[in-house]
């Protein structure tokens, strides 16, 4: 059967650019190398409840998001936030209100002004095309590490904010260029918008897991979701595509890769892959993450008037928050484990996570959270049709000579996934997005 446009990966953004091509009349076959679909998305039954593996939030602004979820009845409730938040640095554990934890004057002060400076340099770059910026090539010269050194003298300031930007990307600020840091800033709203929950990415969960958006446009799609059928090789004419699983070869007009940089350069491509395609692929290796949950027969940390909600600034841990579910009657707490704690643990036995990390709940909320009642985590390096989570990570360098290839068409294949979005890159609402500009873009190709 000839298709108008087969879409390799079954996440957010490549089914709903699936729904958005059937729906103007085209023949779709959508390909997914899992054994589900939803991408980063992955909700479980852990103990007696579902928890999300992945991403799990709808955040304040996700207007695209929250219109589809409405659209295909998936139901949301308000993460918590109720109470202090704590803050675990210098070896001392303390509590605080708002988003920034209690600091000494002047390191409340440093921190404030590195905010503003963040939020001037932020505006002068364009996530559709950062290069423009007028210090675009300095910006990509140097890491976040560099400014973040250059304006905060405090040890412990410098490690709160990576500790926030760690659990963004799921890298160390060295890893992050800074161009790349404040292109996907922009993209998210701000970075007060990116850390903050109940006013920001964190604001909304799911009931029943965020990969309920995933299933529901999988079982409106029906047949033409295939599954457990990796891509090995996509050839190009100039008619045409044919994309090739270990099942079939599948030809249509046009095809969609819904997938991270990472991932294109395990496809063959014939014509090759272009060489700032395949430069992306090798430059955007994915951030490093560890989710790990742990299951408790009450919510202790509520009764003494704690929101779940905890930053640290030492691993293995970097942020915990409230996991309860909705109606209450699964209390939990949620840990992430990221950057190069991530990639030092993974290489340790869960058994081992299990210590680490119901140690660090029981430093935060008490010797009750030693004892949970299920614990369970998810490595996102282990995944071998991902490599890791939540977002493709970008270095010095890689978007000066990189750029034009995160989201341009080449030939008869064009680029959708959460990376290549323009809004709120690295987020669920960044797959819609980047999905409604390429159902448009092949659209306007006829």
């Amino acid at each position: 059967m000839q298709y108008d446009v087969v879409v390799v990966g079954a996440g957010v953004s490549g089914l709903v650019a699936a729904r958005l091509l059937t729906r103007r009349g085209l023949r779709v076959r959508v390909l997914e190398a899992r054994d589900r679909v939803g991408g980063r998305t992955f909700s479980s039954q852990v103990d007696d409840a579902v928890f999300d593996l992945g991403g799990q939030w709808l955040g304040r602004g996700h207007a695209r998001l929250e219109a589809l979820a409405g659209e295909l009845g998936v139901a949301t409730y308000p993460q918590y936030t109720a109470g202090k938040r704590l803050m675990d640095a210098g070896g001392r554990v303390s509590s605080y209100a708002g988003t920034i934890p209690k600091l000494s004057p002047w390191k409340l002060l440093e921190l404030q002004l590195t905010m503003m400076r963040l939020a001037k340099l932020t505006a002068q770059v364009d996530p559709r095309d950062p290069l423009a910026a007028n210090n675009a090539a300095e910006l990509d010269s140097v890491s976040l590490e560099h400014y973040a050194r250059k304006w905060l003298r405090s040890r412990q300031s410098r490690d709160l904010l990576a500790a926030a930007s760690r659990v963004v990307f799921g890298a160390e600020m060295s890893d992050v260029s800074m161009l790349y840091f404040l292109s996907y800033v922009r993209a998210g709203g701000g970075f007060e918008a990116l850390i903050e929950s109940d006013k920001g990415a964190q604001a909304t969960r799911f009931i029943g897991g965020s990969q309920s958006i995933a299933l529901a446009l999988a079982r409106e799609l029906g047949a033409a979701v295939e599954l457990s059928s990796p891509v090995r090789a996509i050839a190009q004419s100039e008619r045409d595509v044919t994309v090739t699983t270990d099942k079939a070869a599948i030809s249509a007009r046009y095809a969609v890769l819904a997938l991270p940089p990472a991932l294109w350069s395990r496809i063959d491509f014939s014509p090759a892959l272009p060489v700032l395609c395949e430069q992306l692929s090798q430059r955007s290796p994915m951030g490093a993450t560890v989710k790990a949950f742990a299951t408790y027969e009450r919510a202790f940390w509520r009764s003494a008037g704690l929101s779940g909600e905890a930053v640290c600034d030492r691993g293995p841990v970097s942020v915990t928050f409230d996991a309860t579910t909705h109606d209450g009657k699964r209390p939990a707490l949620v840990a992430f484990i990221v950057g190069q704690d991530a990639r030092t643990w993974s290489q340790r036995t869960e058994i081992e996570r299990r210590g680490a990390v119901v140690g660090v709940f029981a430093r935060l909320f008490g010797e009750q959270a030693r004892t949970p009642r299920v614990y369970v985590d998810h490595d996102w390096s282990t995944e071998i049709w991902t490599r890791g989570c939540p977002v493709s990570v970008l270095g010095t360098g890689a978007l000066s000579s990189c750029a034009s290839a995160i989201r341009a068409p080449f030939g008869r294949v064009h680029i959708a996934g959460t990376e290549s979005a323009r809004e709120h890159t690295g987020y669920i609402e960044g797959a819609i997005e980047a999905a409604e500009r390429v159902a448009l873009e092949i659209a306007a190709r006829g």
